[in-house]
């Protein structure tokens, strides 16, 4: 199993059907979400929604509630009778909280507080996961704190912390990462920067809540042509030298050419 969506992933309300098909429209993978946006009492209503959406199984991640949660058992019913099978799911603190699915599903696991981080090494290992996502406003509400964001707008240190443990841990077992959602819709100049930020350091793709936040992400992870040139470049040099070769004043090393094969394969 492997994660293959991105790099620009939207999260849509399961109680809000008529969103569903502008929402695989818009974005490289859609999130129906049975959990936080959707009220308790609507609960009920998403999942009949979720059984009757037609969306494309390969392009649609379903979130469901966090295993501990009243909801979690309905949610996999539903899930049983549609043909969706990537699923979310929401405050995975270990993976104990796992167990209830079966090898036909591909999880992502949504780390999101203090316990979720401090595992990560542990969830980021089961077989079943593909993918790692981390969320900066559950985490900081786990702690007893207030915000995850300073003044100036960029994260405090305990979610930077947080997006690189996930970011790590996903790596180490060869799953995907994914970074969290940017909640400052009209922020896009910070947005930019984030996504930007989160392609180069190895984030597969963004997760967003708005369809205006798409284009940024995908301008962000898409390199530009003058970076493209050079990795072609430089991976066409490669197949002539032996080793460690200089190329436009740089010394290139298997990890530099590592780093061209990355930008080369999300050109597209």
């Amino acid at each position: 199993m492997s994660f293959d969506l991105g790099p620009a992933l939207l999260f849509c309300p399961a109680d809000r059907p008529e969103r569903f098909g502008k929402a695989m429209e818009r974005a490289d993978g859609v999130i129906v979400d049975l959990e936080d946006a959707v009220l308790p009492e609507a609960k009920v209503e998403a999942r009949r929604h979720l059984l009757a959406a037609d969306l494309d199984p390969a392009r649609t991640i379903v979130r469901v509630n966090a295993p501990d949660s009243a909801d979690f058992r309905a949610d996999l019913e539903a899930l049983a009778q549609t043909s969706f099978r990537t699923v979310m799911v929401a405050k995975t603190e270990s993976t104990a909280g796992l167990a209830a699915f079966d090898d036909s599903y591909s999880l992502i696991a949504l780390c999101e507080t203090a316990r979720g981080i401090h595992a990560a090494d542990d969830i980021a290992a089961h077989p079943l996961i593909v993918g790692m996502m981390w969320g900066a406003e559950d985490l900081v509400a786990s702690l007893g704190g207030t915000s995850s964001r300073t003044a100036a707008g960029g994260y405090r240190d305990i979610a930077r912390y947080a997006r690189s443990r996930v970011l790590l841990e996903a790596g180490a077992h060869g799953k995907a990462a994914i970074d969290a959602v940017h909640i400052d819709i009209d922020d896009v100049g910070g947005l930019q920067s984030e996504a930007e930020d989160a392609a180069a350091s190895g984030f597969r793709a963004t997760a967003c809540i708005h369809p205006s936040q798409v284009a940024p992400i995908r301008a962000a992870y898409r390199p530009d042509p003058e970076t493209v040139a050079w990795a072609r470049a430089v991976l066409a040099a490669a197949a002539e030298e032996r080793g460690v070769f200089r190329f436009q004043g740089r010394m290139v090393d298997e990890p530099v050419l590592r780093h061209a094969r990355s930008v080369v394969a999300r050109a597209g």
